[in-house]
């Protein structure tokens, strides 16, 4: 019999962690290596930000907090929903914790029963189903391609719910295809899930700043009033405010699942930094202006990422509305024979010599639930994108 607990059976490594481990591992042994794995904004933390952390352990804001967040973040958050959202919520429907992942995390600890199954969009990201089966849950992966925009049609929404359906998971802008739903779109989405009392909806709108050429961000309970009592609105100072190692993530959502999310968050990790919490108030009370700057260079990145892979030989790029991650196509290099005499057969395979040959860490679709494709990062400075796109030309030129 294993030590090891068997509910780890039915759970993967991340392969965008995976990937980015190997490529700093080729790195430190003296390759020269791009690695477009990790989700992660190049820029720094703005110095407003750094300056209320030092502010707070200078004025001894080091102890322990309450387990949900100090009340002067969940002050900022209900700012925040009402002001950019027009959502409305109170302290006890807010829960502050370490990064978003932790916020999803125990929304599904908190909630999943045996069997309960658990539609998500696929492409996802890589760990909405790890977590769920983690929580002794059923993934239910709905796949969603390249014709429809990677977004979830209202008609394989409604095919998917069963009797069993505890969630729905959303994510827009969307890691990994960068995918962003419209108004509209949501709307019709709603729609479905109006019809279906007992299913809520977990938004994970992370990447909600992240949006490019006049796109109009919103969100479920936003679009859909009739959803409040039954809809998880994640978010996090993560990827806009460029605070990934500073572990702030955060919810609104009803009172009684944000009171079970605190009683797993106190068991387990309890509070969340108190300096980052400190951090996270300016983040979000601050200045803001500093946004639509690094939008601009993103969006500048994703022209030319999506521009240089569709010079690529079998390679097919869309352009996303939002996010930072483009999703292109590898199924033209299928079958094709690498520069070292290995067949690619599927999109691990391509990834893998891509890496071995060029130097080019990226991340295989399958491992987001659809391929042959892959994901690249552009949250890189744009040289490197610009010569990693070169890498990708040459490799798949060199494909026979």
């Amino acid at each position: 019999m294993s030590f090891l607990a068997a509910a780890l059976d039915r759970v993967k490594p991340s392969a965008t962690i995976a990937v980015t481990d190997k490529a700093r591992a080729l790195k430190a042994a003296g390759r020269n290596v791009i690695g477009l794995g990790a989700g992660e904004p190049d820029f720094d933390t703005p110095a407003n930000i750094k300056l209320a952390a030092i502010r707070a352990i200078e004025a001894g804001k080091t102890k322990y907090t309450a387990v949900d967040g100090i009340p002067e973040l969940k002050d900022a958050i209900i700012a925040k929903f009402q002001r950019e959202n027009g959502v409305a919520y109170k302290p006890n429907q807010i829960i502050v914790g370490t990064g978003g992942k932790q916020v999803l995390y125990n929304a599904l600890m908190a909630t999943i029963n045996p069997g309960d199954e658990v539609i998500i969009p696929a492409p996802y990201w890589v760990s909405y189903p790890e977590m769920v089966a983690l929580a002794g849950g059923e993934p239910v992966p709905v796949v969603c391609t390249a014709a429809t925009g990677f977004k979830l049609q209202a008609e394989a929404l409604e095919r998917a719910i069963t009797p069993k359906t505890k969630w729905v998971i959303l994510c827009s802008p969307s890691n990994p295809t960068g995918a962003a739903y419209t108004r509209s779109e949501l709307k019709a989405l709603t729609d479905v899930l109006v019809k279906h009392p007992h299913v809520w909806v977990m938004t994970d709108d992370m990447y909600e700043h992240l949006v490019y050429d006049d796109f109009q961000f919103t969100t479920v309970a936003q679009v859909e009033p009739k959803l409040y009592d039954r809809t998880l609105t994640v978010n996090g100072v993560s990827k806009a405010y460029c605070m990934t190692g500073w572990r702030i993530g955060y919810a609104g959502g009803p009172a009684q699942l944000i009171k079970a999310m605190s009683t797993i968050q106190s068991q387990s990790t309890s509070n969340p930094s108190s300096i980052a919490q400190w951090a996270a108030v300016e983040a979000l009370n601050g200045p803001q202006d500093f946004i639509p700057a690094n939008n601009k260079v993103f969006k500048e990145r994703r022209d030319l990422v999506v521009s240089m892979l569709n010079q690529a030989k079998g390679i097919e790029c869309p352009r996303p509305e939002g996010a930072f991650y483009v999703y292109p196509s590898c199924a033209g290099t299928i079958g094709k024979t690498a520069p070292s005499g290995k067949v690619i057969d599927n999109d691990e395979t391509f990834v893998t010599e891509l890496l071995e040959t060029e130097g080019v860490a990226v991340v295989q679709g399958s491992a987001f639930g659809l391929g042959p494709a892959f994901r690249i990062s552009y949250a890189t400075k744009t040289s490197d994108l610009e010569d990693a796109c070169k890498r990708i030309q040459r490799f798949c030129g060199n494909l026979r």
